[in-house]
């Protein structure tokens, strides 16, 4: 009998188109079990309906029509929304763990429905109906076996292509000399973001008082210190510093002895890390402001640090040189 690794690893590779329609297949068969459901009981509902619960008493109410409607946009915003998370990273190795949770959602939300429904069947007084907590239970049960199931029909996600080592560049500098290379690398929407969240923080604490203002004020804060980051190689190795900051403040430094070998590509942005900004994602993390050329450091844990800036072959070179160094001087 094979093991669960094996299984998934029998399974073919879905392509991209396939991998969409696979993240959107669940909702798909939500909606259909919902509508055929709410076909088969519609004339033993009362109006309106008990449709929001504060434990286990109903304290929100809809007629029947509406319930329906409200519970199919949500069904389809969320399908949607899984295709084109899973379309704009579709050769990402995250993808097959997106299509998991979106059969894990699709299931939470299809088994809450349609147990809201049949609560309200055969009741005259909606203020009547209970929603016993297993309910939940059973909903949250329901997400584990499809999340399983999602991941295993997304099939094994391809692993990133790795360089061998000695494939990627060294700079020619001579033993005993030392050099730095410095780029600055910002992201003018994100300048913006910070700007307009800091000055309505301003503006709303001035009108309405500052604790109104905290996440505004907050989220300016947050943003604009990785807008725009100075992107330092040197004999340290490398480091990531906000440029309205005081230079000493690094919010991200890669030692040498953590770099495995450091090469450099073109880096999609959305299609890899699903926007802008500073993005975890599986296999590693990175500083993306845009579309482009970026440093991607394989770091000796395996995973891979990466950040786009422009001139990153020297950045490249130049590290690969100094961790060679520092390799050397350890005798590895």
């Amino acid at each position: 009998m094979k093991s669960a690794k094996s299984a998934l690893r029998s399974v073919r590779p879905s392509t991209g188109p396939r991998r969409v329609w696979i993240a959107v297949l669940p909702f798909v068969v939500v909606i259909l079990t919902l509508g055929a459901l709410y076909a088969g009981v519609a004339g033993r509902l009362p109006d309106p309906l008990a449709t929001h619960f504060g434990g286990d008493r109903a304290d929100g109410f809809s007629s029947a029509q509406d319930h329906l409607a409200g519970c199919l946009a949500v069904l389809l915003v969320f399908g949607v929304g899984s295709g084109l998370l899973v379309r704009l990273r579709v050769h990402t190795p995250e993808v097959p763990w997106l299509i998991a949770a979106s059969y894990a959602t699709a299931a939470v939300l299809g088994c809450s429905m349609c147990l809201t429904l049949l609560a309200n069947v055969d009741v005259t007084d909606a203020s009547a109906v209970r929603e016993p907590q297993w309910q939940t239970l059973v909903s949250l049960g329901v997400a584990l076996p499809a999340g399983a199931l999602g991941r295993l029909l997304a099939g094994a996600a391809p692993p990133p292509p790795r360089r061998a080592r000695g494939e990627t560049p060294r700079l020619d500098l001579p033993a005993g000399t030392t050099a730095g290379w410095s780029r600055t690398i910002s992201s003018p929407p994100l300048v913006a973001l910070g700007v307009v969240l800091l000055g309505a923080g301003l503006l709303v604490g001035i009108l309405a008082g500052w604790l109104s203002s905290a996440g505004l004020l907050l989220g300016g804060a947050a943003v604009l210190p990785l807008a725009s980051v100075r992107v330092t190689v040197d004999r340290q190795g490398l480091s990531l510093s906000p440029t309205f900051l005081p230079y000493r403040c690094r919010f991200r430094r890669i030692p040498l002895d953590r770099v495995a070998e450091a090469g450099s590509r073109r880096i999609a942005c959305f299609a890899e890390f699903g926007g802008w900004g500073y993005r975890i994602r599986a296999g590693g993390s990175g500083l993306v402001l845009r579309s482009g050329e970026g440093i991607v450091v394989r770091l000796t844990n395996g995973k891979e640090f990466v950040v786009t800036v422009d001139d990153a072959a020297t950045a490249v070179a130049l590290l690969n040189t100094y961790t060679d160094r520092a390799r050397a001087r350890q005798g590895g």
